[in-house]
């Protein structure tokens, strides 16, 4: 294949290979009550079908995040690629839940595929072409989850848990010989050192910090093991946190957490996470239990992947306000407006919950929270760290994020077993009424923290002496117009500029 078609093919080829994150995410939430159904466990522990992938997502995606900065992304993509099919084949072929699990756990990698992505556009196209298309990545990702949901959902009622899985191999086969065949071996970069000992520590924090949160209601919340596990956990992070900051190339750069900004940025992603993990499993397990449970509606698993579909169209609507927004009101307010919108949505369905089309309503308006706080974070970073450690500040944003999306869908795991009588599949409904009302409680608490850590505004952004004010303020609004890119891969760095 000619160099002029390898570029034009470039583009197609890593969108396709993004709604792979979208394609990953829907062969979990809707299908978990059908799964608990088909392997006789109860709704909590169904739920680890989704928690084991956001999991290993929040560990791939540093790992995969810094070998991106080397010479051989293609590799990176098509191990990733290659570890998710086998992921979704051992799910298609299980017989117990356990290996079903596991199937999971490994297609998670695949959610650290997009800032690869925006790497490789980075460094392959110029800096027009490459921001035009980090911004596609952004929204193509949140419209596929759009598209995704009902359509595996769809396969999983016409045929069984079984061929949704077989379906998501089938896509991530054709995605696999697309990245083969299109993207480049090699790109013009040095090799890396590759933060080993940080990669391990952290991976043994997440895990166990999840795993208590999954399991400490079986477990006995003051029981040895769990105290245990909790304060293994806590002396391993004392270990990291030094080790990073020691680092020269560390895994994560810790140092610009002295910010303000930044800090609020950070805390205020990893609540957020926590809080939509929170709503999304929740309302979509809540309306398919059956009527004769006392509450549910018992929704197929197609109604239940269409339910998800509104949240991806409040975040897209929200990406399309947020420059207007930001030119009349200024970012300030955005991440508070946005925590409280999405308190409002998760609070209105934990009180009211009678009819169906309620479930609807509540996750576009829980997708237009999403959208302006998600949108708005990356701004506030930006501003604060010079260019270039855009990407690196941007990343442990990133892994925080992550972290959140597990931490949230084990706690609600967790939530639910602690409401679900011995013996029974379904939790009670104050179950679901606590998990919602926590969700909001959590966004309250990033609203009020968006507000009051970033302290005044600063005079301008920390972008160096010389900088151009015009490119500073077209990239922050290419940020923005992204829906919230959550790895913007360093807009206005030549790939020899990359931080090491």
């Amino acid at each position: 294949m000619t160099s002029d078609r390898r570029t034009t093919l470039l583009v197609p080829t890593l969108v396709f290979v993004g709604l792979l994150v979208a394609i990953v995410s829907s062969l979990g939430a809707p299908l978990i009550p059908s799964i608990a159904h088909q392997y006789g466990v109860p709704l909590s522990s169904a739920q680890w079908v989704l928690t084991a992938a956001l999991l290993t997502g929040a560990l791939a995606t540093p790992v995969m995040g810094r070998l991106a900065d080397g010479p051989r992304q293609r590799t990176v993509i098509v191990v990733t690629l290659s570890v998710v099919l086998a992921g979704c084949v051992l799910s298609a072929l299980s017989t117990s839940f356990v290996v079903l699990v596991l199937g999971r756990g490994l297609q998670g990698v695949g959610l650290g595929l997009l800032p690869v992505n925006m790497a490789i556009a980075r460094r392959n196209l110029d800096r027009p072409r490459a921001a035009r298309a980090i911004a596609v990545l952004s929204v193509s990702t949140a419209i596929g989850a759009g598209l995704g949901y009902p359509l595996t959902a769809l396969v999983a009622q016409l045929f069984d848990v079984h061929a949704a899985y077989w379906f998501g191999a089938i896509v991530v086969t054709c995605a696999l010989v697309c990245s083969l065949v299109v993207l480049p071996a090699r790109t013009p970069a040095a090799s890396i050192s590759f933060d080993v000992l940080g990669a391990v520590l952290l991976s043994l924090v997440v895990t166990g910090v999840s795993v208590v949160l999954s399991e400490g209601g079986n477990w006995g919340w003051t029981s040895v093991r769990t105290l245990g596990t909790v304060v293994a956990c806590g002396a391993l992070l004392a270990l990291w946190v030094p080790h990073e900051l020691r680092r020269d190339q560390p895994l994560v750069n810790l140092h610009h957490l002295a910010d303000r900004s930044v800090l609020m940025a950070d805390i205020a992603g990893f609540l957020m996470s926590v809080s939509m993990y929170l709503v999304v499993p929740i309302v979509v397990e809540f309306i398919q239990i059956p009527p004769s449970a006392g509450f549910g509606f018992g929704a197929s698993v197609l109604v239940s992947g269409l339910v998800l579909t509104p949240l991806s169209l409040g975040t897209f609507l929200a990406s399309r306000l947020l420059v207007p927004y930001e030119r009349r009101f200024g970012v300030r307010s955005m991440i508070p407006v946005g925590a409280l919108v999405f308190a409002s949505a998760s609070s209105y369905f934990a009180l009211d919950h009678g009819s169906l089309w309620q479930a609807f309503v509540t996750m576009g308006i829980v997708g237009l929270g999403i959208g302006f706080t998600f949108a708005a974070m990356p701004g506030f970073i930006i501003r604060a760290v010079p260019t270039a450690e855009t990407g690196a500040a941007t990343g442990f944003y990133q892994v925080l994020r992550n972290i959140g999306l597990s931490v949230g869908s084990a706690f609600g795991a967790a939530v639910l077993l602690g409401y679900t009588p011995q013996g029974s599949t379904y939790p009670d409904l104050d179950g679901f009424r606590v998990a919602l009302l926590l969700s909001a409680a959590l966004a309250l608490l990033t609203a009020v923290l968006a507000f009051v850590l970033p302290g005044r505004p600063a005079p301008g952004p920390a972008h160096g002496a010389g900088t151009d004010p015009v490119e500073v303020r077209m990239e922050e609004e290419a940020l923005l117009e992204a829906g919230g890119a959550l790895l913007v891969d360093e807009l206005d760095l030549d790939p020899g500029d990359r931080p090491r």
